[in-house]
């Protein structure tokens, strides 16, 4: 996002969004709970919902299922969740992406991710990185650009779908250069960031955790990052600013959603347990290697209001900069 996350906290009540009155009537969960992922499996969702789900299970008394619903830019999987029965045993690990973008660019989007979805914590703040095969011949992003002037219909770069983060990246990315790159979207991260590599597609605005082992073995270049800050698990990699390029800064989170009716009391627990498996050493060690970073300390309240806010800003964002997107 262009906003900072804590930008966003300042208002905040209870009131809007948060859960009715009604209460589960036995003890939950009587059964395996679900997190619908809504790529397809490799993608940075995945990675960490399977860590946080692992640490999770002992928690719950139940283990945690990973469902992986890709297509549509996420908008089947969050479609599910949100039509699903309201037990807390069907849960959205969602990314930012499904909730305060999609609704704005995706023509048909089923969900109105206001109203049919309860947001109950946010579980990461991440940027991506722009990474290129390592047979283009861009070492840095200025290169990429003039590589991109000098023949304008060659590159190409890979998506998790259309109107995904990844696709909002290159389509600032391509605004702030005044370059044309030929968008390829897919049904998640995994699969087109292994077209990159595959020599098959140029490059991927791809989220950390799918990229970042890759980078370091040499199966792909890491040109920048998105933020507004480097990160720990690419320290040598220039944020967008530093290489010169204003107005492509993003950033996005992953958060847990539940289907509209779902109890307070298993809305409680489900934040309750999710916040105590975070504190986990294990969690920050795989969220340090994937060069994500923790959410900002935050009630339930606050994570409501921020969804809220965020989902405003890019509604009116997106039609200043008069980006379309296919």
């Amino acid at each position: 996002m262009l906003l900072s996350r804590r930008h966003t906290l300042a208002a905040g009540t209870a009131a809007l969004a948060l859960p009715g009155t009604t209460f589960a009537q036995s003890k939950w969960p009587e059964r395996p709970v679900t997190f619908v992922v809504p790529y397809a499996a490799g993608g940075g969702a995945d990675i960490v919902a399977r860590e946080l789900a692992h640490l999770m299970t002992p928690l719950l008394g139940q283990s945690i299922i990973i469902d992986n619903k890709g297509g549509a830019a996420g908008g089947i999987g969050t479609s599910a969740v949100a039509n699903a029965k309201p037990d807390g045993l069907t849960l959205l690990y969602a990314v930012s992406t499904n909730i305060v973008l999609n609704p704005h660019v995706l023509k048909g989007y089923k969900t109105n991710t206001l109203e049919d979805l309860i947001p109950i914590v946010q579980t990461t703040d991440y940027q991506y990185v722009l990474a290129v095969n390592p047979e283009v011949p861009a070492k840095n992003v200025a290169e990429l650009v003039a590589l991109a002037k000098k023949d304008p219909d060659k590159l190409t770069y890979s998506s998790s779908g259309a109107g995904g983060n990844n696709h909002l990246a290159g389509a600032l990315f391509s605004a702030a250069t005044g370059i044309k790159m030929t968008h390829v979207p897919y049904k998640g991260t995994g699969p087109a960031l292994m077209d990159v590599i595959s020599g098959v597609i140029t490059m991927n605005f791809s989220s950390l955790p799918p990229a970042v082992a890759q980078i370091k073995a040499g199966k792909l270049r890491a040109l920048a990052v998105t933020g507004s800050k480097r990160v720990s698990a690419l320290p040598d990699v220039p944020t967008l600013e530093e290489a010169g390029i204003k107005g492509a800064t993003l950033k996005g989170w992953h958060g847990i959603f539940a289907p509209k009716g779902t109890a307070a009391d298993i809305i409680d627990k489900v934040e309750r347990d999710t916040k105590q498996a975070m504190k986990d050493p294990k969690m920050k060690g795989a969220l340090d290697k994937d060069g994500l970073d923790f959410p900002p300390d935050m009630t339930r309240a606050q994570f409501v209001e921020a969804v809220r806010t965020e989902h405003a800003f890019w509604g009116a964002k997106l039609k200043e900069l008069d980006i379309k997107f296919e």
